[in-house]
Parts: structure tokens; C-alpha cells; sequence
């Protein structure tokens, strides 16, 4: 590697762990040499020895790597800035502040990961990726010049030529709600400022304390979901997730689907205004709980970023969807919005930033971008399937050569409702099923206990939540397992008793139900009925025909990897996903989750600004597949009823189960006729 700067007859100074290197003037600051090569080495505070973002680790002795050899003198010995923060504060051993370390000599520094700009938030969860720290807020301690009576200027224009002087921003901007408490703050900190600049669209102070002020910044990233809306409050200094929370959206009153919701706005004059309303109510009160949850100020929460579909979109900021409901589904803008939260209706700080995420198409939303934002399917070796899995599903197909995204109308039954006993998933629901083949018995596990029903403990286990429905990922391994277990048939069409061979199939009305829990006095019958095996399957044909057409369109039969996103999407057993044919024929280990992809991408875009770049970017090369104006669609979405399809053959899947070639219909022969089905080995 060649030195930067060779011009120079100075000591060579190595940064690790970045590589970059270069001669500098003997008595350099580190942190200058730092800026002058280009490393990323935090500051806030302007060099003065208050924030100790800068600290470094320089090495002594032989660097072999690098052929350099540093001397213990190689920078200048502590000052007296360095020993007070030690004294008061503390410093690591061997570390240094890099604004008040000179170099001297040639030396190797360390720059360890809390001192570097852009960290990287390693998220705990096994399917999430790290993400690079570098946010739209930015935190900057200056000293302002004390007025003069011979220079006369206001301190506003003082604090921003301070801070133009300190960061090498040019036009940085002042919120004016800042104004009146302006003097007071300047006098109450003896002329010392921390502000907070918000970057975008153009560098803006948006909140102001006296004297240092370190961390203690948040942002909230959330996903505005048709059925549920959840939220996380972000610390965006370290990038931790502080609270997570979530609530039913109260839109759910004008219509559980989004057309309902479209078709209520169109009816009633003020019909969208009071949909805008309630979603605005609930996400305040949303915040009201994460601000809680963590023991903040809510007065700290400076940024934020949202996603969602178009409909939800729409609604959010005041705009009227009545056009998303027809051809051509125009949208009244598709461009990332930059906003203050005080303009959308949002209860929070004054200065207080929402960045909405593009839209994709009239159908595709923001939510969608962020799920692209997240798995990166145009980065992709290989042709990926990614699926969102919620009452509006979002679909992506493609890789490095071209990505194409629709999206399908699932409605909400994979989340619960519409569902004889469903309900979200909390403690108290249902969440995996089994049933044995042999004996049709089931057994499950609920949310809150590791325990499953038929083992010791079980009662007491749940004692404290109870049994009180049955949630998506449940209901989905229910109706799988019944197709396993022969207790429903392809069709859908659930077994008399004695065709199906348990007395737990009992009469429901014309048809039949299964009895999944016989109930008991603390908690009530829990049936599987014909009706929500009829919602299921309306969910996962249109679902599956959504991803059949983008491979109809990419000129595929298979694809190489299936990616499961959604709220539920870690919970989903590929193998229960593929017997209902949810998803289209695929290896099993090729199956991955990524659990709520849109809402990491609400995070990645609140904690990195160039994501904000990137995602805008994207969208406007995804080609977008209308799924109502295609024919095939309904022609894919007929043969998707049927579990797992009607046409397609699923051979991956006949590898590993053998489906029953059951037939409940009353006109057949009562489920005693054997008939083959492509799809259990047939190719």
C-alpha cells in the first residue's frame, strides 16, 4: 500500500483497522491526521477533550505488517485535558484521545469500533444483517462568540457560523421554534452548545442544550401495517433497539381489508379524514407506550421512518386513496417524503423529522421497498423469491440482472382474523400444531410456554395467560397438518368422522369442524372449521399466484431460494407452507425466514442515511407487475385453492411428504376412492 501525502517527510501514521496510512507534519493531532486521510474517527465536541468519541489505541514495538517499528514516545505524553477526562471519567488502558494525542513518530493506531462514525449494529436476531450507523442526526458541541458591541450580530447567526466552522457545513439552517429558548440556553451553557443537525434535506438545527450534551437521542422506526402497527424506539447514538411495542390498527373499524377501507372513503364525505385521524391517533399512542417502556422523554425522539402500503400511505398523510381503489391505481405521489412529524399529525418534539420510504407502484408500497431495502434481492446471485407475507402480500422476484415486485391481496387471515377463533398473536394463542398421522390426536404449543399440550406441566404453564385462540403461524400449521393427517382433502373439504377416522370431527352446520381443544372452564372450545380452512386457502392461492406470475413473467418454472418476510414470517415451518402451497416448490433448505423485513428496513433506513440513497434509487429500477389487469393471475389463483395446487407438481415436496389422496366431497365416494394427483410424484 502507498502512502497518502508522500510529499511529506513527517512520521507515517497507519490507521487500523482501514489500512489507510500517509506522512503528516510533526505535532499533528491524531484526529486531524485522521480527517486528513479519510478515516472514520467519531467526534463531537470539535476536539476539545469533552466527548471522548475520538479515543484510539496506539501500538508500540514491531508492526512486521506494515514495516514500521513504534516507539513508546511515538505520540506526545498525556496533557492535561487527557488526565482531567481520566481523572473524572476514566479512559481505557492504553487508549488515548485523538484529539489531544500529537504524533511525533511513525506509529500504528487502532481505531476500535465505538470511536468509528459509521458502526456497525450487529442485531441479535440469527436472520438480521448488520447495519452501517450513520443516521441523519447528528449531535455537534460548539462554543459561540459572546456578542460584542462593536460587532454586532444576533446569536443565531453566531451559533451557525460556529457550527459552520466546527463540522465544514455550508448553509446550515435554524428551526425556528428553536428561536425563543435560543438566548436563554446560550447563557444558561456560558456560550457552550450542543446542537442536534438533522442532515437531510439540507443540514438543519433541530434541537439545542446547553453546555456538552452526549447521547440520549432517539428515532422510531414503524411499520404501519392494514392490520397490525408495530414500532421500535431506537437509540440513535448506539443503534439499540431501547422498545418494541405494537397495537391493532384502529382502522380495523371501517374495514379489515384495504378495499373496505377505500370503498368506506368513497361513501362517506369525511370517510378518509376520519381514517387518517384514528391511524394518527393510534401511532401517538403508540409512542406514548415505547416512551414509557424505555423511561425516556419523548422530547428526545428527533427522527423517525415509516413504511407501509399505498392505501395505508395515502391515509397516513392526509391524502384521499379513492384512486388506488380503480385502473390505473394512480397514486397521488410515489417519492419518499421528508416532513415534519408536527405536519402529519405525529405528537412529538417540534423539531422532530418523518421520512416515509418510496412507494413502489399503485399497489406496491413503501413497506416493500423496505423489505428490498432489507434482503437486498437486486444484490442477489441467485433468482430469490422474496414474499411478505400479511393482508396485502408484497412479492419480489429476481437478482443481480433485474428485480420484479407485485403485490396480492391476502386479506388478514394469516394474521388471524377472519378465523372462527383466531386472534394476533399474543400470549394465550395457539402458535404451532402437530397432529399424529395415526391417531389424529393434536398437540400444540401456545405463546408464553416452551411446553406442548400433552406434556407435564402444560396447565400450569399457561395458567397465567390461558388458551385463547388460535394465531396465523398456528392456523397455517393446523390446516397443514390436517392435509398430512387425512383429515381434510385436497379441496379443502374437512372429513366426517368416519371418513377421516377421528371422533374429533364433529357436524358444523352442512359441513364439518375439527376439534382442536376440547376447552375447559377457564378457556373455550377451540375449533378448526370449514370456513377458516376456506379463508387459508383464499389467502395462500392468492398469495402463490402473486409469486407464480412474476415467475410466469421471468420465464421460470422454479426458483432458487425462497426468502419468508412478515410480522409471522419466523414462525412459518416451510414445510407446513408448502404442503397448504403457499409458496412454490422449492428445497426445504432453501426455505430461510426473515421475519419482519419491512420493519428492519424502517430501521436501517432511520440509522443510515445513504440507505435513504440506495432505496430511492432501487425502486425506480424494480419492474412492477400489476396482478388485477393480468389474466393469468386468476387462472394461477383457481389452481392454488387446492392444497398444494391443482396443476403445478410440487416434487421437492413429494420427496419428503406423502399427502393422503383423500376426497370428502359428498358426490365422491366418501373418501374411500384413491385418485393420483400431479404434485405427489408426478412430474
Amino acid at each position: 500500500m502507498t502512502d497518502t501525502d508522500t510529499g511529506k517527510t513527517g512520521p507515517l501514521v497507519i490507521f487500523t483497522p482501514s489500512g489507510k496510512r500517509g506522512r503528516v507534519d510533526p505535532g499533528t493531532p491524531v484526529l486531524t491526521a485522521a480527517r486528513q486521510l479519510g478515516v472514520d474517527l467519531d467526534s463531537v465536541c470539535g476536539g476539545r477533550g469533552i466527548c471522548s468519541k475520538c479515543q484510539v489505541t496506539p501500538g508500540v514495538g514491531e508492526f512486521a505488517k506494515h514495516g514500521v517499528t513504534v516507539a513508546p514516545d511515538a505520540l506526545s505524553p498525556f496533557n492535561s485535558v487527557e488526565e482531567r477526562y481520566d481523572r473524572i471519567r476514566g479512559l481505557k488502558s492504553g487508549r488515548r484521545l485523538g484529539c489531544q494525542a500529537q504524533i511525533l513518530k511513525d506509529v500504528v493506531i487502532d481505531v476500535p469500533p465505538e470511536s468509528q462514525v459509521h458502526k456497525q449494529v450487529v442485531r441479535k436476531r440469527a436472520e438480521a444483517r448488520d447495519i452501517v450507523l450513520d443516521p441523519a442526526i447528528r449531535l455537534q458541541y460548539v462554543e459561540v462568540e459572546e456578542p460584542d458591541m462593536h460587532h454586532p450580530s444576533g446569536d443565531r447567526e453566531r451559533l451557525l457560523a460556529a457550527l459552520g466552522e466546527a463540522t465544514g457545513l455550508a448553509g446550515i439552517k435554524f428551526d425556528h421554534h428553536l428561536l425563543p429558548t435560543l438566548q436563554p440556553v446560550l447563557r444558561q451553557g456560558k456560550w457552550a452548545v450542543t446542537a442536534a443537525l438533522h442532515l437531510r434535506p439540507e443540514p438543519t438545527v433541530t434541537a439545542l442544550w446547553p453546555g456538552f450534551h452526549e447521547g440520549g437521542i432517539h428515532g422510531l422506526a414503524v411499520d404501519l401495517g392494514s392490520t397490525t402497527i408495530a414500532g421500535h424506539l431506537v437509540d440513535l447514538v448506539t443503534g439499540e433497539v431501547i422498545a418494541s411495542s405494537g397495537l391493532m390498527n384502529p382502522q380495523i373499524r371501517f374495514g379489515e381489508d384495504l378495499m373496505s377501507r377505500v370503498s368506506y372513503g368513497m361513501m362517506n364525505p369525511s370517510g378518509a379524514d376520519e381514517m387518517t385521524q384514528a391511524v394518527r391517533d393510534g401511532l401517538n399512542r403508540l409512542f406514548d407506550e415505547l416512551a414509557t417502556e424505555a423511561g425516556i422523554d419523548k422530547a428526545t425522539i428527533l427522527d423517525s421512518a415509516f413504511v407501509m402500503n399505498p392505501v395505508m400511505h395515502h391515509l397516513f398523510l392526509g391524502l384521499d386513496p379513492y384512486e388506488l381503489g380503480q385502473a390505473p391505481f394512480a397514486l397521488a405521489t410515489g417519492a419518499a417524503q421528508a416532513l415534519r412529524a408536527a405536519e402529519i399529525g405525529l405528537d412529538l418534539a417540534p423539531g422532530t423529522r418523518a421520512y416515509v420510504l418510496p412507494l413502489i407502484a399503485g399497489h406496491v408500497g413503501a413497506d416493500a421497498a423496505a423489505v428490498a431495502l432489507s434482503e437486498q434481492p437486486h444484490k442477489s446471485d441467485d433468482l430469490a423469491l422474496v414474499v411478505d407475507v400479511g393482508t396485502n402480500a408484497e412479492i419480489f422476484l429476481g437478482d443481480k440482472s433485474g428485480v420484479m415486485a407485485c403485490s396480492s391481496p391476502t386479506g388478514p387471515a394469516f394474521e388471524g382474523a377472519q378465523i372462527s377463533s383466531g386472534q394476533r398473536a399474543a400470549p394465550g394463542a395457539i402458535e404451532r400444531v402437530e397432529i399424529d398421522p395415526v391417531t389424529k390426536e393434536p398437540r400444540f404449543r401456545v405463546i408464553g410456554s416452551d411446553l406442548w399440550s400433552d406434556e407435564d406441566g402444560f396447565a400450569e404453564a399457561i395458567a397465567s395467560t390461558g388458551l385463547t385462540g388460535i394465531c396465523g403461524s398456528g392456523i397455517i400449521e393446523a390446516v397443514a397438518e390436517m392435509r398430512m393427517a387425512g383429515i381434510v382433502d385436497a379441496s379443502g373439504l374437512i372429513g366426517a368422522a368416519d371418513k377421516c377416522g377421528t371422533e374429533r370431527s364433529i357436524p358444523d352446520g352442512r359441513t364439518h369442524a375439527y376439534v382442536l381443544w376440547q376447552g375447559d372452564e377457564d378457556s373455550p372450545r377451540i375449533l378448526v372449521t370449514n370456513g377458516d380452512i376456506r379463508a387459508i386457502q383464499m389467502a395462500k392461492a392468492a398469495l402463490y399466484a402473486g409469486a407464480r406470475l412474476l415467475m410466469d413473467k421471468r420465464g421460470v418454472d422454479t426458483v432458487d431460494r425462497v426468502v419468508l418476510a412478515g410480522a409471522f414470517g419466523a414462525h412459518i415451518s416451510p414445510k407446513h407452507a408448502m404442503v397448504l402451497g403457499m409458496i412454490p416448490d422449492c428445497p426445504l433448505d432453501k426455505v430461510t425466514s426473515a421475519g419482519n423485513a419491512a420493519g428492519t428496513g424502517a430501521r436501517i433506513a432511520l440509522l443510515n442515511i445513504g440507505a435513504r440513497d440506495e432505496i430511492e434509487a432501487v425502486v425506480h429500477q424494480i419492474e412492477k407487475i400489476e396482478t388485477a389487469v393480468e389474466p393469468r393471475f386468476q387462472e394461477h389463483f383457481v389452481n392454488a385453492t387446492a392444497m398444494p395446487n391443482a396443476a403445478e407438481p410440487f416434487p421437492h415436496l413429494a420427496s419428503i411428504v406423502t399427502l393422503p389422496d383423500v376426497d370428502f366431497n359428498a358426490g365422491g365416494e366418501g373418501g374411500g376412492r384413491r385418485r393420483r394427483r400431479r404434485g405427489q410424484g408426478d412430474s
